[in-house]
C-alpha cells in the first residue's frame, strides 16, 4: 500500500517502544525494571479524580468549545498571571489533548516548508519528528554535560539566521532535567528579540524544580510576551497522563490558527478531562503537589550518587523534571562476554541491558546524545536499587 512520504523521515517513538516491550515483558510474569515511562507514579490526587466523577454524575459528557469550556481557559491565563504576571485572554488560550497535542498543533499551524526551528540538544525525541511533519527543518545546536546541558551564546547566535521561524526552550528538560540559568535565557531573548522568531516554551516541568526557582523567557523579560508561547499541561505536576489535558497561551492570530486546525481534527479534548484539570488549577493542592515534588528530589539525589558509583558510568545532576541521564560512552568500547566486537553504541547497550539483565532505558541516541541513557526516576526507590543493580551487574560483566 502506497503511504504518505511525509512519514518517511519520523521514527516511532523510542520511549512509547521501549516502554511497551518492558510491560509486555512483565505481562509474561518477567521481572522488569522500567525506567522508560516519562510519567508520574503517584495517582492522581483525589479531589481531582472527585471533579471528574461530579462531573459524569451531572451529564457533562457532551461537545464542548473546540478550544476548551471557558471555565478552564479563564482559569489557565488566571495561572499564568499569576507566575508570569502577563495578562492572556481566554480567548488566547486553546486547550488540547496533552502538551504533544498542542505542539503539534503549534508546528502545523505556524511552520511553512523551509522554515527553520532550532532545538537544543539533548533535546524530546517528539520535536524534530513533529517540526518535519510540518515541513520545517530541525536546527539542532548541541549542548554539553560540562555546561550543564546549557547552550552556549555563540552557538545560539550561530544558530539563528533568516529562514529560522521559532527556538524551543524546554527547562527543566527532558531527557536531561537541566535548568536554564537566567544568563542562558538572556542569551536567547537577546538573539530573538524584535525579530520574527517566537519562543516556545515548553514548560511542562515548571512545578519540578530542586535547584532554586523556576523561571522562563517571560519571567526574565516579559516585554518578549508577544513573541512567545507558552506550552503547558496538567500530566507532570498532578499525576495526569492520562487524562490528556495541555494548552497552549500566545498571539491570537497562532492561537485562532491552531484552534482552525483542531475543529477539523480533534475537536473538543474530552469533556470530563476538561472538568478533572480544572479542578486541578482550581482547588487546594500546593501541599499535595509539594510532597510529590519531594518524592521526586529524595529520588533524584539517590539515583544520581548510585549511578556515579558504578566505574565508567557519569551522571549529570538534573535540577528539575525526574530524569537520570547518565554517560556510558566510555563503556561502549568494551565487549559482552562472548562477543567478538565492542558494544559500539548506546542502542545495543540498552538492547542488552534490557534482554539480558531485565533493565529498561531509552538510549541517549533518541534525544540527540548518543551514549547517553534516560532513566525516569518515577518509580518506587526499591525499583530504582535494583534497576541500578542490575545495571551495576552489566557494567562488571564487560570486557
Amino acid at each position: 500500500m502506497r503511504l504518505a512520504k511525509r512519514l518517511d523521515a519520523v521514527k516511532p517513538s523510542p520511549t512509547l517502544a521501549i516502554t511497551a516491550k518492558a510491560k509486555e515483558l512483565k505481562a509474561k510474569g518477567i521481572d522488569v525494571v522500567g525506567f522508560g515511562a516519562g510519567e508520574p507514579d503517584f495517582d492522581t490526587p483525589k479531589a481531582i479524580k472527585q471533579a471528574a466523577i461530579a462531573a459524569i454524575d451531572a451529564g457533562f459528557t457532551k461537545y464542548t468549545p473546540t478550544n476548551g469550556i471557558p471555565e478552564l481557559r479563564e482559569a489557565i491565563a488566571k495561572r499564568i498571571a499569576q507566575e508570569h504576571g502577563i495578562a492572556y485572554k481566554a480567548t488566547e488560550v486553546l486547550v488540547s489533548c496533552g502538551g504533544k497535542h498542542a505542539l503539534y498543533n503549534l508546528f502545523q499551524a505556524l511552520l511553512n516548508p523551509g522554515d527553520e526551528v532550532v532545538i537544543f540538544a539533548p533535546y524530546w525525541v517528539s520535536y524534530a519528528d513533529m517540526v518535519r511533519l510540518a515541513d520545517g527543518v530541525p536546527v539542532i545546536v548541541q549542548t554539553r554535560h560540562e555546561d550543564g546541558f546549557e547552550p552556549s551564546h555563540e552557538a545560539i547566535k550561530k544558530a539563528i539566521g533568516p529562514k529560522t521561524r521559532a527556538v524551543i526552550v524546554n527547562s527543566p528538560s527532558n531527557p536531561t532535567g537541566a535548568v536554564f540559568g537566567r544568563a542562558t535565557l538572556r542569551n536567547i531573548i537577546d538573539e530573538v528579540k524584535g525579530k520574527d522568531i517566537l519562543v516556545i516554551t515548553d514548560d511542562i516541568y515548571d512545578r519540578l524544580v530542586y535547584k532554586g526557582r523556576f523561571e522562563n523567557v517571560l519571567t526574565v523579560d516579559p516585554t518578549l510576551h508577544p513573541q512567545v508561547v507558552l506550552v503547558n499541561g496538567v500530566s507532570k505536576t498532578y499525576a495526569m497522563t492520562g487524562w490528556r489535558i495541555g494548552w497552549t497561551a500566545g498571539p491570537q492570530a497562532l492561537i485562532s490558527a491552531m484552534q482552525k486546525l483542531q475543529d477539523n481534527s480533534t475537536s473538543n479534548p474530552t469533556s470530563i478531562s476538561q472538568k478533572a484539570a480544572l479542578g486541578a488549577l482550581t482547588l487546594p493542592l500546593d501541599a499535595e503537589v509539594e510532597a510529590m515534588r519531594r518524592v521526586f528530589d529524595e529520588r533524584r539525589q539517590h539515583i544520581v550518587k548510585r549511578l556515579n558509583a558504578i566505574p565508567g558510568v557519569t551522571c549529570f545532576d538534573p535540577g528539575g523534571a525526574f530524569y537520570a541521564f547518565p554517560y556510558v560512552g566510555n563503556l561502549l568500547g568494551k565487549k559482552i562476554p562472548g562477543q567478538a566486537e565492542p558494544i559500539g553504541t548506546d542502542e545495543k547497550f540498552v538492547a542488552h541491558l534490557l534482554d539480558h539483565h531485565k533493565v529498561a532505558v531509552v538510549p541517549g541516541s533518541a534525544f540527540g546524545a548518543p551514549g547517553y541513557l534516560r532513566l525516569s526516576f518515577a518509580i518506587g526507590m526499591d525499583q530504582i536499587d535494583k534497576g541500578v543493580d542490575r545495571i551495576a551487574e552489566m557494567v562488571k560483566s564487560l570486557e
